[in-house]
């Protein structure tokens, strides 16, 4: 008799990694982001970030504190030196502790140099209300260092040289009314300029400018306006292709 048929089944051949596949590791999965984390926090890790935000800030508190020792040094016939004891004593009268003087005039009607003690906030609104401002200026200093964080991407050079302007202007003006009980002016724009067709203020006058102000004023204003073109330009915080808040 003849032996049976052995039928042998082929071994199935598996292919071999490849060396590249043998030296790359799977990727991870990638975990979900916290609640609430939003791509913009990355501003507050930013080292960059900070440094342009703190250099605008502390050029804006050292051109408004420089600048303001210049004036009371300078404009009048002797340097006047504010006592904060007798501004306290002067029950808003501040006009009587600033010594007659001319008004330095750099630009007829455009820019006139004079010394004024304001008791009150910008444009010497609220006078007589130190207190209130302080702690005005340092919840809104508050508010500019979370705009900054939360609002702004990291690499938004713009809007952080204008929240450091916000912040320097306020830190400013801070800095005189704990020193000095008032915060110190000599700058009139517009002065001896009158409103059109004999046109007045509801509150009386008819100066287009009427108010004197200092150059934290000014960088606050700045810093205001460059932020309000940013959110209209962008809509706020400015997107990527993908949507994703940069």
């Amino acid at each position: 008799m003849s032996e049976p048929e052995s039928h042998t089944i082929p071994e199935q051949t598996q292919a071999s990694p490849t060396p590249a596949a043998m030296r790359m590791p799977a990727p991870a999965p990638k975990e979900p982001p916290p609640p609430g984390a939003t791509p913009s926090l990355q501003t507050l890790f930013s080292p960059r970030a900070w440094a342009t935000l703190i250099i605008a800030m502390l050029v804006s508190v050292t051109l408004d504190l420089a600048s303001k020792a210049w004036a009371f040094r300078s404009l009048a016939s002797m340097p006047v030196h504010i006592d904060r004891t007798e501004v306290l004593s002067a029950n808003n009268q501040l006009w009587t502790l600033v010594p007659e003087h001319t008004t330095r005039t750099v630009i007829p009607q455009v820019l006139d140099f004079k010394l004024v003690l304001n008791p009150g906030a910008v444009f010497g609104i609220g006078a007589g209300r130190r207190w209130f401002f302080v702690v005005f200026t340092v919840v809104a200093i508050a508010i500019g260092v979370w705009m900054f964080a939360t609002w702004t991407r990291s690499r938004d050079r713009l809007s952080h040289c204008a929240i450091g302007l916000i912040l320097g202007g306020g830190l400013g003006n801070l800095y005189d009314r704990l020193m000095f009980a008032c915060v110190r002016d000599f700058i009139h724009p517009l002065p001896d300029v009158l409103l059109p067709f004999g046109w007045s203020w509801p509150w009386g006058g008819r100066d287009v400018w009427p108010y004197v102000s200092n150059v934290a004023d000014a960088l606050l204003i700045v810093g205001v306006v460059i932020l309000a073109w940013k959110a209209l330009r962008h809509g706020g915080v400015e997107k990527d292709d993908r949507g994703a808040t940069r």
